[in-house]
């Protein structure tokens, strides 16, 4: 089996912004965190893969399928869950989830209404007097409810409170245990992905800096402390994203033996967070 979603050369042009023939693909079964700054062109993907937008270039690919000449079938198999509520909210949610069900030839009703149970989801009341977090919760049940195979999440857990974004993520890992199911998760909340995400893609100013398992981030990158009288000629060309003050310098760092060799041990070498990650990967970006 080959990749569940597969972007290549992607582009997409507007005034003073564009993606820039980005790529990327996530295979069955994991969980990609899609992360970086606000306004580095996260939404904008996400719309291009929903075809929401018109492609300027390249190809997205979704189970193999064309994500534009077979919108149809492609759109049958992916669950979407927004930012924000699109949903009608003067609608109770048996009301909304009768307008919504017929849409999807997968649809199972059992596999929903357990999900609405397990969420405590009120039957009578309008949509519009539910909290962020039961709105998020509604929208992953309808999402996971005809059985997708693609899980596209857009800034999900923004303004939920750490109980309900917890039980969110406890969801998804139980997702991708159905091997054939992947999760695509765009954040800025880095915590989050670095709790479940198998994968990380960062995206900045309409580019892909990185996209790597974790796994192949543990052992590539490396976050770099120490005095500011470590900081030679020689040693600059190893540090990404160089952070210095009065007290002393941070960086992130790639070659972590010729880094101890030139600081003579005296560093603190730890492994980075995503947050660190992103942070010194754009610092980097822009100088």
């Amino acid at each position: 089996m080959g990749p569940i979603l597969e972007l290549k050369n992607v582009v997409k042009t507007f005034p003073g912004f564009a993606i820039k023939g980005i790529s990327f693909a996530l295979e069955p079964g994991y969980i990609m965190g899609f992360i970086g700054a606000n306004g580095a062109g996260k939404t904008t993907t996400i719309k291009l893969i929903m075809n929401l937008l018109h492609l300027d270039g390249g190809e997205i690919r979704v189970f193999g399928l064309d994500s534009r000449e077979q919108e149809q079938a492609v759109k049958q198999r992916i669950g979407f869950v927004y930012d924000e509520n699109h949903f009608y909210e003067e609608l109770t949610i048996p009301e909304m989830t009768r307008v919504v069900a017929p849409f999807y030839t997968n649809w199972d009703g059992e596999s929903y209404q357990r999900l609405v149970d397990r969420f405590a989801l009120p039957q009578n009341k309008k949509i519009k007097t539910f909290s962020r977090g039961m709105k998020m919760k509604y929208s992953l049940a309808v999402a996971l409810a005809h059985k997708a195979e693609l899980l596209i999440m857009d800034e999900p857990t923004s303004g939920l409170d750490p109980l309900v974004r917890s039980e969110l993520l406890d969801i998804l890992r139980e997702v991708i245990q159905d091997e054939r199911c992947s999760v695509l998760f765009s954040s800025h909340i880095t915590s989050d992905l670095d709790r479940i995400a198998d994968y990380v893609t960062l995206i900045h100013g309409g580019k892909i800096v990185f996209s790597l398992s974790k796994e192949d981030i543990s052992e590539a990158y490396f976050v770099i402390k120490g005095e500011r009288s470590l900081l030679t000629p020689d040693l600059r060309p190893y540090l990404i994203g160089l952070r210095e003050n009065q007290f002393g310098l941070e960086a992130l760092v790639k070659d972590r033996d010729s880094v101890q060799r030139l600081t003579g041990g005296r560093a603190i070498v730890e492994r980075p967070t995503l947050e660190e990650l992103m942070l010194f990967s754009i610092r980097e970006t822009n100088i």
